[in-house]
């Protein structure tokens, strides 16, 4: 039995010892070693004169790691890094092909900030000579259309701003988020899920309407029934705001989102954009029509001019302007969604992109005029003119307070905005 016993144990030793010897000899391939397993991702597309450039050396460092990598033959390039920092990332010039440079000295070296977010975006800019010749007649033909572009966009987020204001007297700094909403949703639905482009924005669109109608059954309306004063309301639509700010970040992550791609390339004389931009143009500007003629043709529309001229003297005729002000609020949500789609579509987007936009936003409402839709649609189309030419004079980093010092300078002149009512001031 002892011999037995010991032959047993033996056996039992020499297994383990054999599996030892296996994870041992398996140790150095561990998944932790593994570079498509890191977190963190640096990226970008290496372009000159908006064609890829390929088999160009990058490469990311920080403290001890260092990796490199090759752009692919559409100019995309990626390296993946196991933790959190700021990796300088540099081009070698001297991979480049003949007839391609950087567009100024020491621009081969760029910072890639992983501190706060999973993704950084490294962009490299090459051909400088090409952009030197460039006139400033077509200069300005190129700002012009980026101009009308910004700001039909921005002005289909800013009529529900308006619309909202003009009906309830409320200025709801949570509308941004809606903006970020529908960009959010339509890039779930879009590039991850792969649906149809049409039926992803048409979901984007609805989970918008559905956040505005909800927001105001549940939040807005049982205050109004209390009669909060507006100035009150205001403050609880910035705690309302930041409360929906974290929670997409929450859900979202802190990426930015690439939804749209870079398009087919479209040139119009000297401006060169692509067939996303023309079509969400088109698609903005149809819809600020179809409002129009919903304000003016319909009764429904004629309804809600009545209720924002004069609340209680459109109840006194018979107008629901409870019912009123619950369209207003899908009608507001649905364009404010929209404007989120075609913006995640040409710009990319992320959890903060309806709050870097909302100071432009009300700065368009209040230029246009309070409580007018058309009025707002004027300032939002303005603001955009003026963000983009502005940069034909003055640095890009000052481009935003530009549009803000033409609001001062209208509304010294004219208070009530551009086509604002006199009572609608204070």
């Amino acid at each position: 039995m002892n011999q037995l016993t010991i032959r047993k144990s033996g056996v039992f030793f020499a297994l383990v010892a054999m599996l030892f010897a296996l994870f041992t000899a398996a140790a150095p391939a561990k998944a932790a070693d593994d570079p498509s397993t890191y977190a963190y991702t640096i990226g970008g597309t290496l372009l000159n004169n908006d064609v890829g450039v390929p088999d160009v050396t990058i490469t990311a460092t920080l403290d001890a790691f260092k990796s490199t990598t090759k752009t692919l033959e559409d100019g995309s390039w990626e390296i993946k890094v196991p933790n959190p920092g700021v990796y300088t990332v540099t081009l070698d010039e001297s991979t480049l092909p003949a007839g391609a440079s950087m567009t100024e000295k020491g621009g081969n070296v760029l910072q890639a900030d992983l501190t706060q977010t999973d993704f950084a975006a490294v962009l490299f800019s090459l051909g400088a000579a090409q952009v030197d010749t460039v006139n400033w007649g077509d200069q300005f033909m190129i700002a012009l259309f980026a101009g009308l572009d910004w700001g039909l966009m921005l002005a289909l987020a800013a009529i529900g701003i308006s619309l909202i204001f003009g009906t309830t007297g409320l200025s709801n700094f949570a509308h941004g988020e809606m903006v970020s909403l529908g960009a959010l949703v339509m890039w779930v639905c879009y590039p991850m899920l792969g649906l149809n482009i049409f039926v992803s924005a048409a979901l984007a669109v609805l989970a918008a309407t559905v956040f505005g109608y909800t927001q105001d059954a549940a939040l807005w309306k049982p205050l109004r029934k209390r009669r909060m004063g507006t100035n009150q309301m205001m403050i609880v639509s910035i705690g309302f705001s930041i409360v929906a700010r974290y929670i997409l970040l929450l859900v979202f992550g802190g990426d930015t989102k690439d939804i749209g791609g870079v398009g087919s390339p479209i040139n119009l004389g000297p401006v060169m954009t692509n067939d996303i931009t023309l079509y969400s143009m088109l698609i903005a500007a149809v819809a600020l029509g179809g409002v129009a003629l919903f304000l003016t043709k319909t009764r429904v529309g004629k309804a809600t001019r009545a209720v924002s001229d004069n609340a209680a003297l459109a109840a006194s005729t018979g107008i629901d302007v409870e019912r009123i002000i619950r369209i207003v609020w899908v009608v507001a949500s649905a364009l404010t969604g929209l404007a989120g789609v075609l913006y995640g579509l040409q710009f990319q987007a992320n959890w903060l992109t309806g709050f870097d936009l909302l100071l432009l936003l009300f700065a368009a409402v209040t230029l246009g005029g309070l409580g007018t839709a058309l009025g707002a649609t004027v300032g939002a189309i303005i603001i955009g003119l003026v963000v983009q030419l502005s940069v034909l004079f003055i640095p890009t980093e000052m481009m935003y307070a530009a549009a803000l010092v033409i609001l001062i300078v209208i509304l010294i002149v004219r208070p009530q905005g551009v086509l604002g009512k006199k009572q609608r001031i204070g």
